[in-house]
């Protein structure tokens, strides 16, 4: 656990294997895919992810500098538990709502 949990235990490193995979690879287009993220936490993460072998990134010679990130070989292994995460996220989402709603209310009161 405490491998796997420094190498995708951030955030939003499992959301951003998860987009890379999907074909989500210029930084902008992630920013976009994850609002709620500041660039500089994106960034941070996405350091470590390449740090760590998972994602590597690739910078083109034009004006102004393209960059696009792709999943190492290394990092398509981590894909069964990102994706298993992304699974069970979505069918608990409508519980957690709930209970997050709940407990607003009973803040209010």
């Amino acid at each position: 656990m405490e491998i796997t949990t420094e190498i995708i235990g951030g955030k939003w490193k499992p959301t951003l294997i998860n987009l890379i995979h999907e074909g989500i690879i210029r930084p902008s287009e992630l920013q976009r895919a994850i609002p709620t993220a500041s660039r500089r936490a994106l960034n941070i993460q996405l350091n470590e992810l390449q740090d760590h072998g998972i994602i590597e990134k690739k910078i083109y010679p034009v004006l102004p500098p393209k960059v696009e990130f792709a999943l190492t070989e290394f990092g398509t292994c981590l894909l069964p538990i990102t994706l298993a995460m992304e699974k069970w996220g979505n069918e608990y989402r409508d519980r957690f709502n709930k209970l997050l709603e709940l407990k607003k209310g009973a803040i209010v009161q």
